[in-house]
């Protein structure tokens, strides 16, 4: 019995050791997996964590330099001084504004910050350069998300701002002279349609809406042209632009509110040929509309180098006009050589350029007047060298389109447009 006795006392004493060591197994493997649950919730976190900074921070911030004039705000000294409170208070007010704007706009999840970079005056008048910040765009286009920054801005400039009153016509966001389609050209004369796009800053002049001239877009308000477009017609209610590829189906249309052509203009001489025209109203930049970028004054289109002429002008010397805007690339021939006998004989002035081939092959022609000789930089950036203003027929030997070099004349059009 006691040997019985003994035996039940240590059955219950071994079921409890094996009980407790069930226990401790059991405890180990819960331990073991809470830990692993633990190590893949933080791996899960880390890359979530991962994901979203590529996401948000990943991606190249993109910043735009804006300007625009305020006319309801005289210009103060303390402007110049970003410390003083006149200049605290003017950043609060626009950055509001800024801030507002997008926060209620479809780049809201975008947009960043705003501040002003600087106040400068003109006239008496304030003028703001403002650096807006964005996380990324839209599908890595670059072009249509400044666009749409701009679309934005303009919609809201125009309409009620509040307490700032902004001069629409004066808006500048910064990028001229940039592209969205590329392909090559090679002649006008003879015909080789332009693609939708392709040069963006073409605009066809109209006169009670038939083309009558080419003209080139240096802002969202201003044109350039030739003087010569408008010899018997100078009232601008007679005159309207369109953009697009096409004559028969332009993009946009707008109405013209002042032409001015160079005061020293007389025809039928070819010296300052040269005319800018006001829009009614500023157009909205797009992927086949914007400006072309002016080059400074002092800004060197050396001979030889390769130039674009673009125009809906006759393939020939009284020929046909196309529907399809036309294009042609030619070389700047130095004036030196065009002033040579067999050439233009002398006639060649400092406020002219020569372009095309001295045997001919390529030239603007009748209809593509007022429009634009454009080239681009290494960057990729065009600038506008000519307008199209006259020449001996079309296309000839020895007789190569002459344009109103816009270098020549660049103070005159700031004078007339603030550009």
């Amino acid at each position: 019995m006691a040997k019985g006795q003994l035996q039940r006392q240590e059955q219950p004493w071994t079921i409890l050791q094996n009980r407790t060591e069930l226990d401790r197994n059991m405890k180990l493997t819960r331990s073991g997996k809470i830990a692993l649950i633990i190590l893949v919730v933080i791996i899960v976190a880390a890359v979530i964590g991962v994901i979203v900074y590529f996401v948000v921070y990943g991606k190249t911030p993109f910043y735009y330099h804006i300007s625009f004039k305020l006319t309801n705000v005289e210009y103060d000294n303390k402007f110049g001084k970003p410390y003083s409170q006149e200049y605290i208070d003017l950043n609060e007010r626009i950055v509001s504004l800024m801030n507002k704007t997008f926060q209620a706009s479809k780049m809201r999840r975008q947009y960043v910050i705003s501040h002003v970079a600087k106040v400068r005056e003109d006239n008496g008048k304030t003028i703001v350069d403002v650096v807006l910040k964005f996380k990324s765009c839209y599908n890595n286009n670059a072009a249509i998300f400044r666009d749409r920054a701009r679309n934005i801005l303009l919609q809201k400039l125009i309409g009620d701002t509040g307490s700032l009153c902004i001069d629409s016509s004066s808006f500048q966001l910064s990028g001229c002279g940039r592209r969205t389609i590329l392909s090559p050209g090679n002649k006008i004369a003879g015909g080789l349609d332009s693609a939708e796009g392709e040069w963006p800053w073409q605009a066809s002049l109209q006169q009670n809406n038939i083309h009558r001239c080419g003209a080139t877009l240096i802002s969202n308000s201003w044109l350039l042209t030739a003087a010569h477009c408008f010899v018997n017609a100078k009232d601008p209610r007679q005159w309207s632009v369109t953009f697009g590829l096409l004559l028969s189906d332009s993009k946009l249309k707008q109405s013209v509110k002042n032409i001015i052509v160079h005061e020293k203009y007389r025809y039928p001489a070819h010296d300052y040929d040269i005319a800018v025209i006001n829009l009614s109203k500023p157009v909205l930049y797009t992927t086949t509309i914007r400006k072309v970028c002016l080059p400074e004054a002092n800004y060197n289109f050396p001979p030889n180098s390769d130039v674009v002429v673009t125009g809906w002008g006759s393939r020939k010397t009284d020929g046909t006009s196309p529907d399809v805007l036309q294009k042609g690339i030619m070389k700047i021939i130095d004036n030196v050589t065009c002033n040579k006998k067999e050439v233009y004989n002398g006639t060649i002035t400092n406020g002219m350029l020569c372009a095309g081939f001295l045997e001919g092959r390529v030239d603007a022609c009748q209809g593509d007047s007022g429009g634009p000789l454009v080239s681009s930089d290494s960057r990729g950036i065009w600038f506008l060298v000519g307008i199209v203003s006259w020449g001996d027929e079309c296309a000839l030997p020895n007789k190569p389109g002459v344009y109103t070099r816009v270098t020549y004349y660049r103070n005159w059009i700031a004078s007339k447009t603030g550009l």
